[in-house]
């Protein structure tokens, strides 16, 4: 108010230099003391107050007063959080004063500081989980504990060893801030990664066990929360049980822009090959015990509703090549499986210890005698019931393709409709692949047999028959 009065004051002896005057008649209300405007102004909500206030300040000044604003008043409404899903990355370059270095050895030791930073915040996120997830859903009895051990496997015991890890590069940093040779450290700490082929098969099952979980509404409560607040950067638990296979498969890429940036006549140049090669046998050993798993979980929910179900080739299986959900031509949502050795179509069922139980649909299809077509978009493809289910009385049809049985008549073709085009290739690609290395098996297991056994080659001459065109032209493509 005392700012206003002076103003004011200030803006009379303006106008009268130049020789004017402010009317006598002009009213003036007495202001009482008051320590805001709140005195002056009828009640209103801050924003507004706020603006008011900036307004009457411009009004009664003037280019010749050089004084600042008074300070805008604070808004009363808090703004919603946003906290970044990464954090802020910092270069090698940023932590060093100066440096004589070339282009090529910079840029190796920004890759080994990225190793090194990469170590420490996978520690800490590590460590941020079992304080704040597992900890307090084991106190406040959200789970139990044998549903956290299921959902959490041997996460905790993931921490010292990259702890260890971060240390010894650490030490390995001189006086300024640089690293000679990372290669022998990298060689002698890789077999320690082995200890995640325990984690990663046990994911499988603790992913579904945490959707069956979040269902329940102290879960969902709790672990929205947990999503909601600053430390978690908007992710949720999975993302965070999913960092240590993150963290795997990027070794051997940051191996990799190691060695490239290593020049010929340096110590690394010995190391570093035999630590690529070793990280990259743990992740392929890895990603084939994983797969191991992932199929024995889910051949464990099919149900069957007959015993000619029930092929060979489902048990035979040691991997799944994809899985997701299609239509049929009959507007069913179908879960199919792509195993190593038979393609499997079901439908949901019921959850059942930590996973969906899955009713197999009609017959199961070995690899080795399935024929692929690909139903081009737009094309008319069979009967009203095809063209209702799939395109709503259009005889128009989109992303779908037709998998069916050699020799086998009496089994109906299966039409499938992905839900776009993105997944339609991939389908397709994978049934490919799947149908390929199937009959090069089958064909080897055949010469295999007939290498022991040469006089059993002749029993299959009277099981010769004609191939028909379908055959001969999938044959040829081969």
């Amino acid at each position: 108010i005392r700012i206003i009065e002076v103003r004011n004051n200030k803006r009379r002896k303006l106008l009268s230099s130049c020789g004017f005057q402010e009317p006598s008649n002009k009213r003036v209300k007495p202001v009482g003391k008051s320590n805001s405007l709140t005195g002056v102004l009828p009640q209103m909500k801050t924003p507004a107050l706020k603006r008011l206030s900036q307004s009457i300040s411009r009004s009664i000044s003037f280019r010749t007063d050089a004084r600042p604003l008074p300070p805008a008043l604070p808004r009363s409404r808090q703004k919603p959080s946003s906290f970044p899903r990464r954090r802020n990355s910092q270069c090698w370059s940023d932590t060093v004063e100066s440096h004589d270095l070339t282009a090529k050895e910079i840029k190796r030791q920004e890759v080994i500081y990225e190793l090194t930073q990469g170590e420490r915040q996978l520690i800490e996120d590590l460590s941020l989980v079992k304080k704040v997830y597992y900890d307090p859903m084991l106190k406040l009895d959200i789970m139990s504990e044998s549903e956290l051990g299921q959902i959490f496997g041997t996460l905790e015991s993931l921490i010292p060893l990259h702890t260890d890890l971060l240390s010894r590069l650490e030490r390995l940093r001189g006086s300024e801030k640089t690293v000679g040779e990372v290669g022998p450290t990298l060689l002698n700490w890789f077999p320690c990664l082995e200890a995640y082929v325990t984690y990663c098969c046990n994911q499988v099952g603790a992913k579904a066990l945490l959707d069956q979980k979040k269902n329940e509404k102290r879960v969902e409560h709790f672990l929205r929360l947990c999503q909601e607040s600053s430390f978690s950067r908007k992710l949720d638990l999975w993302n965070f049980l999913d960092l240590p296979r993150s963290r795997l498969v990027k070794y051997p890429l940051l191996l990799k822009e190691i060695q490239k940036c290593t020049p010929p006549e340096h110590p690394d140049e010995d190391y570093l090959p035999d630590a690529l090669e070793l990280i990259q046998n743990i992740v392929a050993e890895v990603n084939k015990k994983t797969g191991e798993a992932e199929c024995q979980f889910y051949r464990r929910g099919l149900h069957y509703l007959e015993d000619s179900q029930r092929l060979p080739e489902i048990q035979q299986s040691r991997f799944i090549y994809c899985h997701g959900e299609l239509k049929n031509n009959k507007g069913q949502r179908l879960h199919v499986f792509l195993f190593e050795l038979a393609l499997v179509l079901t439908k949901p069922g019921e959850e059942k210890d930590g996973g969906h139980v899955f009713n197999v649909y009609r017959q199961p299809l070995p690899n080795a005698l399935i024929n692929l077509e690909e139903i081009p978009d737009g094309e008319a493809a069979g009967g009203g019931t095809f063209r209702g289910a799939f395109t709503g009385g259009n005889d128009k049809v989109k992303n779908c393709f037709r998998v069916s049985s050699r020799g086998r008549s009496k089994f109906n073709p299966y039409i499938l409709q992905a839900n776009d085009s993105f997944c339609k290739q991939q389908w397709i690609t994978c049934l490919r692949q799947a149908i390929v290395q199937s009959r090069d098996r089958t064909a080897q297991t055949s010469q295999s047999q007939l290498s022991l056994h040469p006089e059993s080659g002749l029993c299959h001459i009277a099981e010769l028959r004609l191939s028909s065109d379908t055959d001969m032209a999938d044959h040829t493509s081969r």
